[in-house]
């Protein structure tokens, strides 16, 4: 597994930015892949697509995954995720606008790690991120090999 990537699956720049400026200014140094839809983040997953030849043994120390997306949404994404051996281990939090209950459920019943809102507020946006920072990339005890 390798511990210095974060993939950001998120449809919206302004969250993009937002996420990734966060991050930067909390001094996270893990490299962060971007993949504007489902399929994108797959790909880059299980190299294919623009990431065909990519050593597909290195996955992300964490995915953050929004549920409303272009072309494959975050649900079927996740379950893809939980399918593949190399993948099914790898700690994805749902970061997303929806409040929606039957959201939230399938999304921990298809192996979400958190499911975590992302508030409407810019401020509280920011602590969201700090927070997911702190305790997925420095508290959580990850793997040290891959499954």
């Amino acid at each position: 597994m390798n511990t210095s990537r974060i993939l950001l699956v998120e449809d919206n720049p302004d969250h993009q930015e937002l996420t990734l400026m966060t991050l930067a200014e909390n001094n996270v140094l893990n490299e962060v892949v971007v993949a504007d839809d489902g399929l994108q983040a797959l790909d880059y997953l299980f190299g294919t697509g623009r990431h065909e030849g990519r050593d597909t043994r290195e996955v992300p120390a964490l995915i953050l995954l929004d549920l409303k997306l272009p072309k494959m949404g975050g649900i079927e994404v996740l379950k893809r995720i939980r399918e593949d051996e190399r993948t099914c281990l790898v700690p994805v939090v749902i970061l997303t606008s929806s409040s929606e209950e039957e959201d939230i459920v399938a999304s921990l019943r298809n192996g979400a790690n958190s499911y975590v809102r992302k508030p409407v507020d810019f401020n509280r946006f920011i602590e969201q991120v700090q927070r997911l920072q702190v305790y997925w990339l420095l508290v959580h005890e990850p793997l040290k090999t891959g499954p």
